[in-house]
Parts: C-alpha cells; sequence; structure tokens
C-alpha cells in the first residue's frame, strides 16, 4: 500500500483494454494510493459511459465532451447530449476537447467548431474544462484567449509541449496535466527542465491510461497497457526535476485535483 494519497485526473477506464479486469484495476489502482480518478469522456456514448463507471465506484469522476478526434459528431443533437451529461453529479468538467493537429482525424476547420462549442457549454454551464493540445500551438492559446475573460478552471491535459507553449497557458491561467511522457527519455526528456515553471498550485498529474505507460517502471511491465495503479511513477519524475520529494508532489496535485474538479476527501 502506497503512503502517497493521488489523484489520476485522466484515465480512459472506459477503453477496451480495461473489459476483462475492470474492477481489479480500480482495486489495483487503490491500493497503490491512487484515491480518486477522473474518467475521460471522448463522445457522447463514451462520456455516458464514462458517468456509468463513476456511478458504480466510489472515487470515479466523469468528464463529458467530444474529442478533437471525433470533431465531426459534434451535432447539435451530440453536443445537446453533452450539456444534459453536464447537469450530473458524477460529470465534473467538461472534455475532452481541443485541437489536435498531429494526428488530424477530423478536419481542423470542424476541430474549432467543436472546440467552440464547447468552450461556450463550460461558460453556460460554469464547470471547469479538461483539453487537449497536440501540435496546435498558438492557434489553441488564441481560441482560449478570446473566450478566456468568461471561462472558469482549465485543464491542458498530458502536456507534451514546448516552454513557449507552457508559458502561453500559463499566462492564460490554465492548470497542467502531466502525464508519463515525461518518464519517456526518447520523447519526454525536454519536459524535464520545464515542469518547475509551473506554479505550484496548477500542477496535476494523470496516467491517460492505458496509454503512455512511464517507461522507468521497473521490472518492465508484461504488457504496454498503463493503469492508474503506475501514477507513482510520473510523480517521482516531476520530483526528480524540481527537487521535491515524490510525497511532497503528491501532496500538492492532490489537492490541486481535488480542487479544480471540486472532489473532497474521500
Amino acid at each position: 500500500m502506497s503512503d502517497m494519497v493521488l489523484v489520476d485526473i485522466g484515465a480512459n477506464l472506459t477503453h477496451d483494454s480495461f473489459d476483462l479486469d475492470r474492477s481489479e484495476v480500480i482495486s489495483r489502482a487503490r491500493q497503490a494510493g491512487v484515491a480518486q480518478m477522473i474518467v475521460t469522456g471522448a463522445s457522447v456514448s463514451g462520456s455516458e459511459q464514462a458517468l456509468a463507471l463513476a456511478n458504480h465506484h466510489d472515487g470515479l469522476f466523469a468528464t463529458a465532451g467530444i474529442h478533437p478526434h471525433h470533431a465531426t459528431e459534434s451535432t447539435g443533437e451530440a453536443l445537446a447530449s453533452i450539456r444534459t451529461l453536464l447537469g450530473q453529479e458524477g460529470v465534473r468538467a467538461v472534455g475532452e476537447t481541443g485541437l489536435d493537429f498531429y494526428r488530424d482525424f477530423s478536419p481542423r476547420d470542424q476541430q474549432i467548431a467543436s472546440f467552440e462549442r464547447h468552450l461556450e457549454l463550460a461558460i453556460d454551464c460554469r464547470m471547469p474544462m479538461f483539453l487537449h493540445e497536440r501540435e496546435a500551438y498558438p492557434r489553441f492559446a488564441e481560441i482560449i484567449r478570446s473566450h478566456r475573460d468568461h471561462l472558469g478552471d482549465l485543464v491542458v491535459h498530458c502536456f507534451t509541449g514546448e516552454r513557449d507553449a507552457l508559458h502561453a497557458y500559463l499566462d492564460l491561467d490554465c492548470h497542467i496535466g502531466i502525464t508519463g511522457w515525461i518518464c519517456d527519455e526518447r520523447r519526454g526528456a525536454h519536459l524535464l527542465p520545464l515542469v518547475p515553471d509551473i506554479p505550484y498550485n496548477r500542477l496535476m498529474i494523470e496516467t491517460d491510461a492505458p496509454y503512455l505507460l512511464p517507461r522507468t517502471i521497473r521490472p518492465r511491465p508484461r504488457t504496454r497497457r498503463n493503469e492508474p495503479h503506475f501514477l507513482s511513477e510520473v510523480a517521482r519524475a516531476i520530483a526528480a526535476a524540481t527537487g521535491e520529494t515524490a510525497a511532497d508532489v503528491a501532496e500538492r496535485t492532490t489537492a490541486n485535483a481535488r480542487r479544480f474538479f471540486r472532489l473532497g476527501t474521500p
């Protein structure tokens, strides 16, 4: 049992890779000190499933939104369904929404239109936002800036960008979510000197499970599937970069997550 108390702000627990052992995955996370988890909604059906899972397990909460990969699905009817979900007690943020110009699974104009509709939902519902950005800086920052005065709390989840993007998001008063990307010496090492720039009260941590299995885990797991119980690896990587203890990182990121998502203490 871990002596750290952690909150995973982004876990895709409705993913089919968890279909055979989802309850065991949640149990292992709790044994590892992950007291609360936010289950990511990335489509209408996915958001409904995230809420159903959250309602079935203590300490789980959900987001509701349409990922930029699925932006072509952001019809009026779909967004009305998301609005209904946002009224449910278990749903704590609008998202996952934003821009992904890396994969471009949806046309960029449709991604932007979907993102702007989600921003309007967050303003109307007075809810925080769980945001995705990949290879879409500075357009992403420009869109947020045009709405920022009316928005509440925002987190740029799974931040993987460069210093200029990080500081733009911090200037926009965004929170930053760090994943196991920081544990990847091949493509995430640039994050190590950036993490100390994130203010004490703006940093949160996440696994983005089943993706982004930390490469620092020893012994190496037999499977590449990431799970929330590996979240402590992210806390340790941040601690090494900031000169804190992992327990210090756990304490402050947990406090930030509980405030941002209005979680309380279990």
